[in-house]
């Protein structure tokens, strides 16, 4: 169930399916004549309803959501989707990941209480700031995600990795998961990940609104996938940011990444305004953080945000923006690669042949898009995905 905020919308689907549609099969429609008799029995006669949760709040109060469905519905066991690139293109990644770690801690708390087992589910992608679930990092994210029981997997692994890698990533993973447990946050220690969250989400979603117009812009040369239904209430589907509009969670990284500004780095310049402690125990429960940020350290393209910027009118004329919001956003951007460069001890830009060839892709693409070949934006674009082995 998308996009589940209370525990009265799980029992409402529930209810309403045995009641509203199951039920009907023994009303007379006539003398002697049921529904059942014309429509044959309902099966089956209930369902088991998995919560998806998106957004901040309901991440911050899963057990508030799923404890009283428990009590009222009393299943075998119950199963809880978290989801990982929506908190990540809406909150920014530390956001992700920490909502991700206060949420497990809480169904943790719940099954104790209840003694109901529950079994959560969390969906990935390959790259940092969508899960980093590939076959050379596999180890790392089986210790960042401890207690996970089902992981779901997208495309890139099926098409963009060797088949053997794959096959034997997801053999692993059904060997090893659930790896351990989900450590539990203690209630001192979910006070100061919830001031640390939304320090990060602020300085990460004043940059992203004012860029909005030119990752929209980029967006439009993402290859389209395949047609999705949307559904309303978070920034997206289709997304919103503050006054802005997003496109999904693999169109927005994709276009970023083409720009040379991985969704990664984008607000941790709020680091600067972190206490010790907050410091202390953000590198206490995103314990990869450091391997995150230098795996894709190399896709950042000084090149092209040195262009941004000196083409600031060009972009935001052709863009529709203020050149002043995007001089000011781009300003942001080179805070958050400053200080990631200071506090890791990391080498931002090209760091191989490979990284070199991919940088010289997305600059054909940034000059490209510049001098309106259209045909020429899209082949570089799809060429820097292929290097990088995903789109988003």
């Amino acid at each position: 169930m998308p996009l589940t905020t209370r525990s009265e919308d799980l029992l409402g689907l529930k209810r309403c399916y045995e009641k509203a549609l199951v039920s009907i099969e023994s009303v007379n429609l006539c003398d002697y004549i049921k529904v059942s008799d014309w429509m044959g029995s309902f099966e089956p006669k209930t369902i088991e309803v998995i919560p998806l949760i998106e957004d901040v709040e309901s991440m911050l109060n899963v057990n508030q959501i799923i404890e009283p469905y428990i009590r009222a519905v009393k299943p075998e066991y119950l199963r809880v989707f978290l989801a990982r690139s929506d908190p990540a293109l809406n909150y920014g990644l530390i956001c992700a990941v920490t909502l991700c770690k206060i949420a497990l801690s809480k169904i943790k708390s719940v099954e104790k209480a209840t003694g109901v087992e529950i079994f959560p589910i969390i969906g990935v992608g390959t790259m940092p700031f969508r899960g980093h679930l590939t076959p050379s990092n596999l180890p790392n994210f089986l210790e960042e995600y401890s207690g996970v029981y089902t992981v779901t997997i997208q495309s890139a692994l099926k098409y963009d990795y060797p088949f053997e890698e794959t096959k034997m990533l997801v053999r692993t993973l059904n060997e090893k998961l659930p790896k351990g447990e989900p450590k539990i946050i203690e209630s001192y220690e979910e006070d100061i990940l919830r001031k640390i969250l939304f320090k990060f989400m602020k300085s990460y979603q004043d940059t992203v609104e004012a860029l909005a117009p030119l990752i929209n812009y980029v967006a439009g040369y993402v290859p389209p996938r395949r047609a999705r239904k949307l559904h309303i209430g978070l920034f997206g589907y289709s997304r919103s940011v503050g006054r802005v509009s997003l496109p999904r969670a693999i169109p927005f990284a994709a276009a970023l990444y083409t720009l040379g500004i991985p969704a990664e780095f984008i607000g941790l310049r709020a680091i600067e305004n972190l206490y010790e402690t907050e410091w202390n125990i953000i590198n206490e429960y995103y314990i990869k953080l450091k391997n995150d940020l230098e795996a894709v350290a190399g896709f950042i393209s000084w090149r092209n945000i040195n262009m941004l910027a000196d083409a600031a009118r060009q972009v935001a004329d052709l863009v529709k923006m203020s050149e002043n919001v995007l001089q000011d956003a781009m300003g942001k951007i080179l805070m958050d690669l400053n200080v990631v460069e200071e506090k890791f001890n990391l080498k931002l830009g090209p760091r191989n042949l490979t990284q070199r060839r991919y940088e010289n892709a997305i600059n054909d693409f940034l000059i490209a898009i510049l001098d309106q070949d259209h045909e020429t934006a899209k082949k570089r674009l799809i060429e820097a995905a292929r290097i990088r082995r995903c789109l988003g």
